[in-house]
């Protein structure tokens, strides 16, 4: 089923830079703010490539995607990314606290090229929906730069953690950084042809989820159609196998992370939705249309997001519940009333307990009257992860109301993607995010 494959990744020396200087968070998670400082990090920071300043005087041939494409083989000119002589398979660690929590975990998973295939081959599935901008974006940047700079966060299933109980865990890493949130990051690479090919062979009944990164995937299956339709087959650049296929050709294959999803150490979060700009909101009428479709309580405005956070955790386990907090009100929906089925006839029975789908659906469309179009435009919309984020611009004026709420689960996420469906965009955050820069698969 999943075809993977060791190659020889570019990483950055560290005779030259210092990695917690020049790795990012992934592209879709850079603020303008982090951008600011990650620019001021080092002049060989990798925002400069994967999301670099737009300027006033951009045009066809100089622009983001020329200047990137100019970084990178600058870099590798002058030796700022070297290239490992061996084809390998790179096993990350990452040491974290959850927020809001204080026990540390540690979940591994490992780095290595993944088939890119159509979702109609059963082989990779995703959970959530995509956009057009943000593919047309980074399809701009593949063809300008010719590699991928972050890897593509999968999930596949072993309950018996066959695969993380092969990967070895040596006493020192090949590299090493903490970010800006204190994960701890470590990389160290395998070689070894007999361990590379056991964890090809243990991987090839897996089916894959994307957890993170839909529109890179996305944007890989693109590329290779376009390379495809070109009739380009130049060899297998960095990839391990037979030269002269197809199927070995450098743009079949996309750098991809590895993780068990039943790994305890998976951790999802919510991300909560703000909505601002909205002329006519009244918090009065909000509660009544609700009405209609939950039990609606008023509770305390300046709640705390330590209280939010644990009124949604225990009210949770009773079903769906969500708290919608205005500068001078806030309303528990929870106890999920009959007359829900009409605003969620056209979504799956699998999905209609979702807390995400019913804030959707009865609150955001129904309730506001959003429609779907503006929702995923993000019009009146914005996604946010932090509570404490979420509840401050309610308070300061710049939103109407934040919608807290509780994560999904795992097993959800695992049942809607292997259905074929998909979740409204943003529901699942998984944490901590793959820092990118770490390793660098080229096609050239």
């Amino acid at each position: 089923m999943a075809s993977i494959a060791a190659f020889r990744a570019l990483r950055y020396d560290p005779s030259k830079v210092a990695l917690d200087q020049v790795v990012t968070q992934p592209y879709d998670k850079i603020t303008p703010e982090m951008c600011e400082r990650y620019y001021a990090a080092s002049p060989h920071n990798l925002v400069r490539i994967i999301l670099g300043k737009q300027q006033p005087t951009d045009h066809s041939g100089d622009n983001t995607y020329t200047r990137a494409a100019q970084f990178f083989r600058g870099w590798r000119g002058q030796g700022i990314f070297l290239q490992d002589l061996e084809p390998s398979i790179y096993v990350y660690s990452q040491r974290f606290t959850i927020p809001g929590q204080k026990a540390e975990q540690e979940r591994r998973g490992f780095i290595a090229l993944g088939k890119i295939e159509d979702y109609s081959a059963g082989v990779v599935f995703r959970h959530e929906q995509t956009l057009a901008k943000p593919k047309a974006d980074r399809l701009e940047l593949l063809r300008a730069t010719r590699a991928h700079f972050g890897q593509i966060f999968m999930l596949y299933g072993d309950p018996a953690a066959e695969i993380e109980g092969a990967l070895p865990t040596p006493t020192s890493s090949t590299l090493e950084v903490t970010d800006e949130y204190g994960v701890r990051h470590r990389v160290w690479r395998i070689s070894d042809p007999a361990l590379i090919d056991l964890v090809r062979c243990k991987m090839k009944d897996r089916k894959l989820i994307i957890a993170d990164g839909h529109h890179r995937y996305e944007t890989a299956l693109a590329y290779r159609d376009d390379r495809r339709a070109l009739g380009a087959c130049a060899g297998i650049g960095g990839v391990s196998g037979s030269v002269g296929s197809r199927a070995d050709a450098p743009y079949e294959w996309v750098m991809m992370t590895f993780l068990n999803m039943d790994n305890p150490g998976l951790a999802i979060l919510p991300t909560h939705r703000v909505v601002y700009r909205l002329t006519n909101f009244s918090p009065d009428t909000l509660r009544d249309r609700a009405r209609v479709y939950f039990s609606v309580d008023e509770v305390d405005p300046g709640i705390s997001a330590a209280r939010a956070a644990a009124i949604l955790r225990e009210a949770g386990k009773m079903g769906t519940v969500l708290l919608g907090v205005m500068k001078d009100r806030a309303f528990l929906f929870d106890r999920p009333k009959s007359d829900s089925a009409g605003a969620l006839a056209s979504v799956s029975f699998r999905q209609q307990s979702l807390d995400v789908v019913q804030l959707h659906k009865c609150l955001l469309e129904d309730a506001l009257g959003l429609s779907g179009e503006s929702i995923r435009d993000q019009q009146n919309l914005r996604y946010i992860r932090e509570t404490g984020e979420a509840l401050e611009q309610v308070r300061s004026g710049e939103a109407n109301i934040a919608f807290l709420m509780n994560p999904v689960a795992m097993k959800q996420v695992r049942d809607i993607a292997f259905a074929g469906e998909v979740l409204p965009q943003k529901s699942t955050d998984f944490y901590p995010k793959l820092l990118s820069g770490l390793t660098i698969y080229a096609l050239e």
